[in-house]
């Protein structure tokens, strides 16, 4: 090996690469880019990692630099154009000056960075998710859901220290009508990239649980626009659309709706909008049924004016009805007792008459019989005699059971009669008013008349109830009238 060898140090050769680069690109460039980590720093400055895929291969990898001051130029003007802070994982056009420095090695400094081209990457990827769902028919999924007639248990996805939360609830729990709501915090983030995982994981806890819910909301505030493209990101849009509650999102902000807001349910601009929606919810089930209440206590009212109305008719039927069939039956009770006394003394003299008679028969047919015979048995045989005997004794016995069977006949028809007075005198106990009292009703009455609502109630009137043991006098001295 030769001795006469040219020897250089690192630093040489690196402040030799550093002279060529300079001199060779001592202009700036706009290059476009993927921003894959800001990589920022407690200093202000930023050393983020660009690449460039193919195909999704990274063909070409560099590192970057921006200082404290150009990054809070920038980042401001995104905010202003973009409605974001400068963010990773998206694609940038960026005005670098190409730099080499012995020990950090080659890099780009970024000197700026359009924010309309990459408001204009936003844009296509908003219209990509949305090109997407449509493809895949999920656009309207969620919105094709039956909506609970009372949303009453909610799934809330929000930071517990967002505005918008604070105003959602305001809205819901301290609503004048006290309808009552159960709402239960999923926390998430809900700006920036990290929004995209942390709210598909809160929904994957509340669809374990699905059945404790009626709906989802998503609610934020306090950044206006800022931070949104999150909420253009397919895999969240798609976990709203399918999933299987309706998902109500207010998340601040007025125009240009993001893609999970176009797949949810319904979607407000405001938290307090998204409460008021909930709120209309239940006027349109209460008003109806307000209504209807209403509409039963009027026919309720009636009905019972009509029923009291129809009630005293019919005591005042029953009261003259009552009497009325009194007076007939007592009547007719007269009558029949005196008909059973003229029938009985009728009958007694009939049989009385045919007893007579019979008796005078008997004596005269005995009295020729006897001549009869006495003149036959002069010439006939004691046989002749016997059976003469014999046949006045048969008559004698007819005539004796007659006499027998006569009282029995008249007991008889006089305990039939005696019957039925005691059933008609049955039938006017139980029509009589006073048996109804004796069952446990009263009567009360002012002034001789009975009590209906027509009579004009006031303390210090004197009343009087009768019931079956007695007649009772009360003094009014407090009374409500029915609604």
């Amino acid at each position: 090996m030769s001795d006469n060898r040219q020897i250089f140090t690192l630093k040489q050769v690196a402040s030799s690469i550093k002279k060529t680069i300079e001199e060779r690109y001592h202009q700036t460039y706009w290059v476009k880019a993927e921003m894959h980590k800001l990589n920022l720093y407690p200093s202000g400055h930023c050393f983020p990692e660009l690449l460039q895929k193919e195909d999704g291969k990274i063909v070409a990898q560099m590192n970057g630099s921006i200082w404290n001051h150009n990054y809070q130029r920038i980042n401001k003007r995104f905010v202003e154009v973009v409605k974001e802070p400068l963010r990773e994982d998206s694609t940038l056009l960026m005005q670098v000056k190409i730099a080499f420095h012995e020990t950090y090695g080659l890099s780009l400094q970024i000197l700026d960075i359009d924010p309309n081209y990459a408001l204009g990457e936003l844009q296509r990827e908003r219209q990509e998710t949305l090109l997407r769902l449509q493809k895949e028919n999920l656009l309207n999924l969620n919105q094709s859901l039956p909506f609970p007639l009372l949303p009453k248990r909610i799934a809330l996805i929000s930071a517990d220290t967002s505005k918008g939360l604070s105003d959602f609830r305001k809205v819901i729990d301290k609503n004048p009508w006290g309808y009552s709501f159960f709402t239960f915090l999923f926390q998430a983030y809900l700006q920036g990239d990290i929004a995209v995982t942390s709210i598909q994981e809160q929904l994957k806890k509340i669809e374990k649980v699905k059945h404790h819910f009626d709906v989802v909301v998503i609610v934020r505030g306090g950044g206006g626009e800022v931070g949104l493209s999150c909420y253009n990101n397919y895999e969240l849009c798609k976990a709203i659309a399918t999933f299987p509650l309706p998902v109500l999102t207010g998340i601040g902000h007025s125009t240009n709706f993001t893609v999970a807001e176009l797949v949810a349910y319904r979607n407000a601009i405001t938290p307090t909008e998204l409460g008021d929606f909930l709120l209309q919810a239940f006027h349109d089930f209460s008003v109806p049924v307000k209504d209807a209440i209403k509409t039963i206590r009027t026919y309720s009212r009636n009905r019972l004016d009509y029923s009291n109305k129809s009630l005293d008719a019919e005591i005042k039927l029953f009261k003259n009805v009552t009497f009325q069939r009194f007076s007939e039956t007592k009547n007719k009770l007269f009558n029949s007792s005196s008909s059973v006394k003229n029938n009985t003394k009728f009958y007694l003299q009939k049989e009385g008459v045919t007893l007579n008679n019979s008796q005078d028969l008997i004596k005269r047919g005995v009295k020729e019989l006897f001549l009869d015979q006495s003149r036959k048995l002069i010439s006939s045989s004691e046989t002749i005699g016997k059976e003469v005997l014999f046949e006045l004794k048969t008559k004698k016995n007819k005539l004796k059971k007659t006499l027998e069977f006569l009282p029995k006949l008249i007991n008889n028809s006089l305990q039939s009669q005696k019957n039925s007075i005691q059933q008609l005198e049955q039938s006017v106990r139980l029509m009589d008013p006073i048996q109804v009292l004796k069952r446990g009703y009263s009567i009360t009455t002012i002034n001789g008349k009975t009590l209906t609502e027509k009579n004009k109630i006031e303390k210090g009137i004197t009343i009087f109830t009768k019931t079956y043991f007695g007649e009772i006098e009360s003094e009014i001295t407090n009374f409500k009238i029915q609604d």
